[in-house]
């Protein structure tokens, strides 16, 4: 009689998804990066979503993966198509409320958000549920609001209207996070910036890491690795200027971005740039890396995931989802300022640990993308009914 009653349970749950429209909301598609990977698996979970986006220049490539092979069509906001909008599409960015405002969602049930965004802020009636997988509050907006307007160089009337434009976005974005029903954080770090902005709860799912794809290797090489974007917030540069000052440690710099030409001046022959590689020989170098190192304050970090997941161990700047994601002294370490002098004390005592590769690795598989597919289907089940 169980037996039958958790069948027909199930046989319910499959007919309540049939009868579902669903509608799948990413702030953006022109790069394969984290929020991408949450959407791969989210498709992984349903099949049928119809998908809604501010732009969509994802390259081809890409796109099966992204959309786990279902339909990848895109129905985009006007931005799509207004000049430089696949080069620079930030520029629009006192339009992103109204272009995520038009969407016309009524005719769905079920609203699922991946937002790092705006994403998050598209319009709901009572009949709908929109659960937001949030990957952080709008960065720009809030935490590195100042560093964004120094960063920019802006003066004058430009100055002016940027700060303008971010403090009508704040106003929007703690309005517009009103609409979702059901906020879920990638991290309790996240979680925690969650309740500091919006005095609002949310739960904490991880993202999926692919570990399956970064397999466990214990012969490593005497060199360090760095992977990541040239942008200012990943600090490339610090880990660059550190390693200059050991010229005895060898470090391979995997990556492209606007800072990189900057960054490269205070290498020295020490240090190997590699440039954008393709996933394959990323994974070798990750396995054969005596350590990985990574300088950000992230939101959570999937990279040093998955560099964990080949055996390598980490060593982190201690803040953000890195506090999260590496065991000090079992899968990796930490240093606790962002700044040269603490990198090479970092890599310093990091040297004296002697790292069991197969923990590092079990480390890692917390994260593997199967127990994020389970955890957040079940969330939004128990929502639905």
């Amino acid at each position: 009689m169980e037996f039958g009653s958790s069948q027909n349970l199930s046989i319910n749950q499959e007919k309540l998804y049939t009868m579902t429209k669903k509608a799948l909301v990413a702030d953006w598609y022109y790069t394969n990066g984290g929020a991408e990977k949450v959407v791969h698996s989210m498709n992984n979970i349903w099949n049928d979503f119809d998908h809604y986006a501010l732009i969509d220049f994802l390259p081809e490539k890409d796109r099966k993966y992204v959309f786990s092979g279902n339909s990848d069509k895109v129905k985009t906001s006007f931005i799509q198509n207004l000049p430089t909008a696949g080069s620079n599409h930030r520029k629009f960015l006192g339009l992103f409320p109204r272009a995520i405002e038009q969407f016309d969602l009524a005719d769905y049930d079920l609203i699922v958000s991946s937002s790092a965004s705006v994403a998050k802020g598209v319009l709901t009636h009572a009949n709908q549920v929109h659960v937001s997988y949030m990957h952080s509050p709008m960065r720009y907006a809030w935490d590195l609001y100042f560093q964004y307007l120094r960063e920019a160089k802006m003066t004058g009337v430009k100055s002016w209207y940027a700060t303008k434009v971010l403090h009508k976005i704040r106003l929007w974005d703690v309005i517009s996070t009103n609409r979702v029903d059901h906020l879920v954080a990638n991290s309790n770090y996240i979680a925690k910036r969650i309740k500091k902005i919006y005095r609002r709860d949310a739960t904490v799912i991880y993202p999926p890491v692919d570990i399956a794809n970064f397999s466990l290797e214990c012969n490593k090489e005497n060199y360090y690795l760095t992977a990541s974007r040239m942008v200012p917030y990943k600090k490339m540069d610090l880990i660059v200027e550190a390693f200059s000052i050991m010229p005895h440690k060898k470090l391979l710099v995997i990556g492209d971005g606007p800072e990189l030409r900057k960054i490269k001046l205070k290498a020295t022959s020490n240090i190997e740039f590699l440039g954008n590689v393709s996933l394959e020989k990323m994974i070798i170098y990750m396995q054969k890396a005596k350590a990985f190192v990574f300088a950000a304050e992230e939101d959570f970090g999937i990279v040093p995931v998955e560099a964990q997941a080949c055996g390598t161990p980490v060593l982190a700047y201690a803040k953000g989802g890195a506090l999260e994601t590496v065991l000090q002294g079992v899968s990796g370490s930490f240093f606790q300022e962002q700044t040269t002098a603490s990198i090479i004390e970092g890599v310093k005592k990091m040297d004296q640990i002697d790292f069991k590769y197969d923990l590092v690795r079990k480390n890692a598989e917390r994260f593997r993308k199967e127990r994020f597919e389970t955890e957040f289907k079940d969330f939004v089940d128990s929502r639905l009914h």
